[in-house]
């Protein structure tokens, strides 16, 4: 149940088509527990050159929508439950 004032957090998943570590943190982002109250949203940089330009060589990066802290790969389970 979510608090009066207090909204899901959304974790974006920057990610790109064929990257096998994407696959690898997408099954880590699978294995948080659902009681953590969030969301992922996938985002296929190759959708959009600045994207690319930002996150091509740093991919896999998940960021706290809400803080805008980011994590690059390679990063932990716990690196994501402190996210």
């Amino acid at each position: 149940m979510l608090l009066p004032g207090f909204g899901m957090t959304t974790l974006i998943f920057y990610t790109s088509v064929g990257c096998h570590l994407c696959e690898q943190a997408e099954e880590l982002l699978a294995e948080l527990p659902k009681s953590l109250e969030f969301e992922v949203e996938s985002v296929d940089i190759g959708t959009d050159a600045a994207l690319v330009s930002l996150y091509g060589i740093r991919i896999p990066v998940v960021k706290n929508k809400d803080s805008g802290a980011e994590i690059g790969w390679p990063f932990t389970l716990e690196d994501l439950r402190n996210l």
